[in-house]
Formats: structure tokens, C-alpha cells, sequence
């Protein structure tokens, strides 16, 4: 197996503080391979967000260490080559969106790496199309909705060709139709473009759609593994004051009732199927 795109060893950071500082995150040990989709889930105050912002060196350790593609994030001479490899991606993408036309935001980022002018053009073209949005490429991105807000601002990071994205949270300002445009994005973006995909979020069903799972609850992981087993843990999650989605709670009060039935079902399909098969039992 090649080295993996990202990983921590111990990681641990705290914010400055006036009186003492609290760990924000506490010996985070990940490895995190290149072409994979996962997604990070915790609640406020988990750590989530503070480990996203480490892996393209925004914020660097309080003690451990961080690897992108296998250059230290501390290493000041790796950071230009550190933020080429891992593109970020914020929840309110008004804060990322600096032109007044949709292509020429997307042009922003490759114009500062350098990219000659009828390069620049081609990454353009091509990563509006990625996401979806070429036909709005000379709108006004301020008039879009907040979905194809988000989009654009994938398509500005896509455009400087990172080999791997980190969504902090994509969808939390949007509303559903923009929440399933953002994912349906990311989704393609993976499995079609072979980016590594790291979502941030507190959205279930977000989370149930990546290949692997990783839980953070005050600083630390406490599961790590494919949905489908992760979202089995429901005491442990629920313990942390997280759900499970629908599907894997009804299967679940069913087993309390008495019920004998798998909870690796997360979708309504997967459910109904289960359902299904024990009526037919009867």
C-alpha cells in the first residue's frame, strides 16, 4: 500500500489561553490513503473542525506531528507545496468567493500559483464542469443560490489541482436541494475524478454515504471504521449525544423489543428490505 495522502501521530493542540489551555484535540493518531472518501462526524466542540484546518497546515500541532503526502506541516518550506496538495473547503462560501464573475473566481487561485494564462483557462473550464456550473461561468456569483455558491467554491479549489480536498462542514448554511447538490459534487468528484475526499460534518446522512467513518468526541476518535459498522455502535454514539440514522434506530428499538435484526441498513431501500424479510418470516 502506497504511503498514505495525510496522517497524524499523537497529534494534540490547544488554543492559546489566558489562564491555562484546554486540548482541543488529544493524541489523534490517523492515516488517511490517497483516492479514499472519508467522513469526520462529531458535535461542536469535538475537535472536528480543528483537525481539518491541520491538514493543509492552517493551524499547526501543539505537540505530534501531521504529514501531507509525507512532507511535515511545521516544515515551513513544504507549506506552498503542503496547500497545493490539500484544497480547503469552508461552511460559508461567501467568505470564499473574491470576484465579481463566476470564472474569475475560479481563476483566482491558479493565477496566484503562477499557472500560465491558457492553462488557467482550461482549469476553469474543466472544473466548472466537475461540479456542474460551466453554464453559470460568467454569472455574477453573488446572485446564485447558496448551493451553487458552494459549488463555485469547490471548483475555485479544484482549480489549482489539489490531490486532496477537506470540506469543513459544506453544508451547514445551505438548505436541503443545496445540501444535495454539495454531496451529489463531492461524491463525483471522488469516485470520477480519483480526489480523496474529507468531509467534515454533523449530518448523518452526509456521513453514511462516505467509504469510512471516523467519530471525534472531545478531542479524541472514538470509532473509525466503514458507516455501516460505526452507526451499529448506537449506545456509544448516543452516549456522546449523537443519533444513528432512522433506518438503524427503528432496527434497533425493534432488537429492544425483542427483535433479532442486523442494523447495518442505512438506507430506506436497505431498511424496507429487512423489514421485509421478517414479515415474510411470519
Amino acid at each position: 500500500m502506497e504511503n498514505p495522502i495525510l496522517k497524524t501521530e499523537s497529534l494534540t493542540f490547544s488554543y492559546p489561553a489566558e489562564e491555562g489551555s484546554k486540548l482541543v484535540l488529544e493524541g489523534v493518531d490517523l492515516e488517511i490513503q490517497a483516492g479514499s472518501f472519508v467522513a469526520i462526524l462529531g458535535h461542536n466542540g469535538s475537535g472536528k473542525s480543528t483537525l481539518a484546518k491541520h491538514m493543509n497546515a492552517i493551524l499547526l500541532p501543539s505537540g505530534g506531528k501531521v504529514y501531507v503526502a509525507g512532507m511535515d506541516t511545521t516544515d515551513e518550506e513544504k507549506l506552498l507545496a503542503i496547500r497545493r496538495t490539500v484544497g480547503m473547503v469552508f461552511q460559508n462560501p461567501d467568505n470564499q468567493i473574491v470576484a465579481n464573475v463566476v470564472e474569475e473566481d475560479c481563476a483566482f487561485g491558479p493565477e496566484n500559483l503562477g499557472v500560465p494564462s491558457d492553462e488557467i483557462r482550461k482549469l476553469v473550464d474543466d472544473s466548472l464542469r466537475v461540479v456542474g456550473m460551466y453554464d453559470y461561468r460568467r454569472h455574477a456569483p453573488h446572485l446564485l443560490s447558496g448551493g451553487q455558491k458552494q459549488r463555485i467554491a469547490i471548483a475555485g479549489v479544484l482549480a489549482m489541482k489539489p490531490r486532496c480536498v477537506v470540506l469543513d462542514e459544506p453544508t451547514a448554511m445551505l438548505d436541503p436541494i443545496g445540501r444535495r447538490e454539495v454531496l451529489e459534487t463531492v461524491k463525483a468528484l471522488n469516485e470520477s475524478q480519483g480526489v480523496t475526499v474529507v468531509l467534515i460534518t454533523h449530518h448523518m446522512d452526509e456521513a453514511a454515504q462516505a467509504g469510512r467513518l471516523i467519530v471525534m468526541s472531545e478531542g479524541k476518535v472514538i470509532s473509525d471504521g466503514p458507516p455501516r459498522q460505526v452507526f451499529q455502535q448506537v449506545e456509544l454514539l448516543r452516549s456522546v449525544g449523537l443519533a444513528v440514522p432512522e433506518t438503524v434506530e427503528l432496527l434497533y428499538e425493534l432488537n429492544q423489543e425483542g427483535f433479532s435484526l442486523p442494523l447495518d441498513a442505512l438506507s430506506d431501500e436497505a431498511c424496507a428490505q429487512t423489514l421485509y424479510q421478517l414479515l415474510s418470516k411470519d
